[in-house]
């Protein structure tokens, strides 16, 4: 095969067994548990155009094509035997046109640093990731679990457009009218996208007036008697408010993992929010709380400095999530391992409130339930992989009586294959796929040696 003229590009092509290969392999993937998948190249794209010349020279070489937005995937989706990864770092470009209050930018920007900033100060706010150095592109193409999902719902709501690389190496735009397919399937499918997204084009909000946060923490004694009394309450707490329920390690409160209630409300005004949380003045635990903070003022930016303390950088990970469904007495001793036996003190587990549940849009993002649970293990010695993974597997395999399913944002499917997309949604994204990509380009889900098969693998 004829050798790869590399002025070709803007930007830089780093090839396997090259110096810097083992670096480009790896570069800004945040989970350092890393795989020893292998890439066939690297492409650091400079430009649009160059994601269109990589698109092309991958069809020519015979090679896959993956794509790295911001690096946060936890099961690494961009590291891909035989692909040519696509970094998107370059592409941080952002604009706003007044007239619409759209915003658009491209995938490499971190939602709760470049694009937080940039909108605040045009009096402007965006839904995006409670963790601010998420990139926008991997977030919004599975769905977007962003700022009070329960009440403005899912991130990909928000996208009017995005302007996408197909497997012909072409470069479209696609909404709601215009090649309405690949609209649908952006909003979604996630590491199954079948092109790359260059650019999105996202409905922005007007800019917070009042944030108030409601804090509980509680020994995990009371684990049992505070998660029966939040299951039977949290539908009826206003859709103003996000609410979650987590268990870590804060030794400004107690040595050992405490269970911490939160409730952020999202208004106009303090005697608004004091109202909206005083559902949260009826815990049946609340004299033996070990910290109480009742409708105190906050900001968003102090809620993001502590996801970035919860998200260290350079730490080994295993993450794994699921939507739950049942009563009380089914959901809450399904939830207790996951909760009280916290492997390392780092890790943390989150419940997070979706009820009442809304309706979906139509897009390819389509599975949700009216609870989900997430558990992040956090280490460092790479002594300590089995065990933890261990602790995890565990942990999920106790709620599988009450899963429904899982959001791609914290699943590894090569780990565990759990359905992700209503059935006919998986159906349609199979049709959409066959026509736009024929030929397998981009790589798809991530499911180890086999596909992806968007079904429960417990039930089969």
């Amino acid at each position: 095969m004829t050798a790869i003229d590399t002025t070709l590009f803007e930007g830089t092509l780093v090839l396997r067994d090259t110096d810097g290969f083992d670096l480009a392999r790896v570069d800004r993937v945040f989970n350092r548990r890393l795989p020893d998948r292998s890439p066939a190249a690297v492409l650091r794209v400079a430009s649009e155009d160059d994601v269109i010349r990589g698109v092309r020279l991958a069809r020519e070489r015979g090679w896959k094509v993956a794509v790295r937005s911001g690096g946060h995937s936890w099961a690494q989706w961009s590291i891909r035997d035989e692909a040519l990864v696509l970094d998107l770092a370059a592409l941080t470009d952002i604009t706003y046109d007044e007239a619409t209050g759209v915003v658009s930018a491209g995938p490499a920007v971190r939602g709760g640093i470049e694009l937080a900033a940039f909108l605040a100060e045009r009096d402007r706010f965006f839904v995006g990731g409670h963790c601010p150095t998420v990139g926008i592109g991997g977030f919004l193409l599975q769905g977007g679990q962003g700022w009070n999902c329960r009440g403005w719902g899912w991130a990909a709501e928000y996208v009017e457009a995005v302007d996408v690389v197909t497997a012909d190496g072409e470069l479209v735009r696609a909404d709601a009218t215009t090649n309405a397919d690949l609209y649908w399937a952006a909003r979604g499918a996630g590491p199954g996208f079948f092109g790359v997204v260059t650019r999105f084009h996202l409905r922005t909000l007007p800019a917070l007036r009042h944030v108030a946060q409601t804090v509980h923490a509680y020994a995990l004694d009371d684990f049992d008697e505070v998660m029966t009394w939040l299951h039977a309450t949290h539908a009826s707490v206003p859709d103003s408010v996000e609410i979650v329920a987590l268990t870590k390690t804060d030794p400004a409160i107690a040595p050992d993992p405490v269970l911490l209630v939160t409730a952020v409300a999202l208004l106009d005004d303090a005697a608004a929010a004091k109202s909206v949380l005083a559902a949260f003045r009826t815990s049946p635990a609340l004299e033996r709380a070990l910290l109480v903070i009742d409708a105190e003022p906050t900001t968003v930016d102090e809620q993001r400095r502590r996801q970035l303390a919860d998200n260290p950088e350079g730490r080994r990970w295993a993450v794994d999530n699921a939507w739950l469904r049942g009563t009380a007495d089914e959901v809450v001793p399904a939830m207790r391992r996951a909760y009280t036996t916290l492997p390392t003190a780092e890790s943390f587990t989150i419940w997070f409130s979706m009820a009442p549940l809304r309706e979906l849009p139509d897009m390819a993002f389509s599975l949700q339930s009216e609870i989900y649970l997430a558990s992040y293990v956090v280490w460092e010695d790479p002594a300590d992989d089995a065990a933890n993974v261990a602790w995890l597997e565990s942990a999920m395999a106790d709620l599988e009586p009450v899963t429904v399913g899982q959001y791609l944002g914290d699943s590894d499917l090569s780990r565990r294959q759990v359905r992700f997309m209503s059935d006919d949604a998986w159906a349609r994204l199979a049709l959409i796929r066959a026509e736009r990509d024929p030929d397998g380009l981009f790589v798809g889900h991530w499911a180890g040696p086999e596909s992806a098969t968007n079904r429960n693998h417990w039930l089969e």
